[in-house]
């Protein structure tokens, strides 16, 4: 009874108390340009903390010192890690309190030097500029390059999660896993994710130098012309050919908060086409809102977990199918090293539950969870709350999944996404045609047994 009590309160958490963001756009990386999938307000906090003795009501903070104190209480009641990187929070707080901070740029810094203590580079501050960037491009247009970078937690290497589909930055032929090593002669590994992105933001027309590292090659220049950058989540076409099961093409850029609702869309459209089986591309696809990633799981699964979350206390909660799947077709689904976040929760979860098969590569392996909260002044702060586990209980956290069937690409390919010449799309269309064709045979007649490549 106490589990279940648990369950529901952990559920009830995220459901009421934040919008929770899973995207390697947010902590980890940056759009440039900027876009966020979505904004949480500030929970309120009661005037006292449990445990901690209150201020003298005649001591008044400054507006600085309230900055700081409000970070603080977030972080103290939100972060993931109870014991806060084995740090003494409390004593933290008092230590930057008792500084001189007569500007906002002295409370940034106190704040920034504050949550570097925790040493994780989800968990991070954002000044008014940079979330007010992030707020006006809630409507899925960007103004920059186009890319989505990461800094690598084990070496600090500036890293391209994926670039954006259509951007200057696929144009210029960037792609997953290649370094930036610098932007306009700076080398990254001596400036923070921000500034990296600062970097690299501009006006339209305006260019950008980068230093790109790849694996195999040497380090090469490339000249990347800013510009508007239009997303549009969801792609999808009904593809006949002769020979071939008539199939839904669905291809995923980002969890926003649009995605689930023209997913939904285009797959009745194309079940009302007579699709016969579906791919779905979350290739590049860093990720966004968990609730979007739910939704669209519920749409291919009629039962079975979706995903469980795991809170500071280490409580187990659990999201799960409700019943109401659109179709039951076959379903391949591509992935890459740029499939992050709440697409590695899709994936996780249509692979754990038997609804798909995995092809591509190894996904990205993020398995924590953001939330965004406004704060006073128009900053924002970015906290890891709690972490999830696919339906397996498998944590993903830099590890990511591993596909059913393993398909490496071309660089050449890696810019012909969806078509014949993209080695990992055509073999998920072999692999559904297989599919169908064993289906349609008769019993122990001409069947042709499915792998399941997957490694355990």
């Amino acid at each position: 009874m106490a589990k279940g009590i648990e369950k529901q309160v952990f559920r009830r958490f995220f459901r009421t108390a934040f919008q929770t963001v899973l995207t390697a756009g947010l902590a980890i990386a940056l759009w440039l340009g900027v876009f966020m999938p979505t904004f949480v307000p500030t929970v309120g906090f009661p005037g006292s903390i449990h445990g901690l003795t209150q201020m003298p009501a005649a001591f008044a903070f400054t507006d600085q010192q309230q900055l700081v104190m409000e970070v603080w209480r977030i972080v103290n009641r939100s972060y993931v890690d109870e014991t806060f990187n084995h740090q003494n929070w409390w004593f933290l707080r008092q230590k930057v309190l008792k500084k001189q901070l007569p500007t906002w740029d002295d409370a940034y810094t106190a704040i920034q030097d504050m949550l570097a203590v925790l040493e994780d580079p989800y968990t991070r501050f954002l000044p008014p500029d940079q979330y007010k960037s992030l707020q006006t491009n809630t409507n899925g247009e960007l103004l920059g390059v186009g890319l989505q970078i990461a800094k690598d937690e084990e070496d600090g290497n500036l890293r391209v999660i994926a670039p954006i589909e259509g951007s200057p930055a696929e144009a210029a032929g960037l792609l997953p896993q290649d370094e930036i090593l610098e932007i306009n002669g700076t080398p990254t590994r001596t400036i923070s994710l921000d500034e990296a992105a600062a970097r690299m933001r501009g006006a339209i027309g305006s260019q950008v130098a980068l230093k790109v590292g790849r694996v195999d090659q040497p380090p090469f220049e490339v000249s990347i012309r800013r510009d508007r950058i239009e997303i549009n989540p969801v792609t999808a076409e009904l593809r006949v050919a002769d020979g071939l099961p008539k199939l839904g093409y669905l291809r995923l850029g980002q969890f926003n908060g649009n995605a689930a609702s023209e997913l939904r869309a285009s797959l009745q459209a194309l079940e009302k086409q007579g699709a016969d089986a579906y791919i779905l591309d979350l290739r590049n696809n860093p990720g966004g809102l968990l609730t979007a990633g739910i939704e669209i799981a519920r749409m291919w699964m009629d039962e079975g977990t979706v995903v469980f979350t795991v809170n500071r206390q280490g409580g187990l909660g659990s999201y799960d199918a409700n019943g109401r799947a659109i179709t039951a077709d076959p379903l391949v689904v591509l992935v890459n090293k740029g499939t992050a976040s709440a697409s590695e929760i899709l994936a996780g979860a249509l692979q754990d539950n038997g609804r798909a098969q995995l092809v591509g590569e190894t996904t990205f392996g993020k398995g924590l969870i953001q939330s965004l909260f406004d704060l006073p002044n128009g900053a924002g702060l970015a906290v890891t709350i709690a972490k999830y586990e696919t339906p397996s209980h498998k944590d993903i956290n830099k590890l990511g999944i591993v596909p059913d069937q393993t398909v490496e690409t071309s660089v050449k390919q890696r810019q012909q996404f969806g078509t014949e010449e993209d080695a990992q799309y055509e073999a998920a269309v072999a692999l559904l045609t297989q599919t169908i064709q064993s289906s349609q045979s008769p019993p122990n007649v001409g069947t042709i047994a499915v792998t399941d490549a997957r490694t355990h």
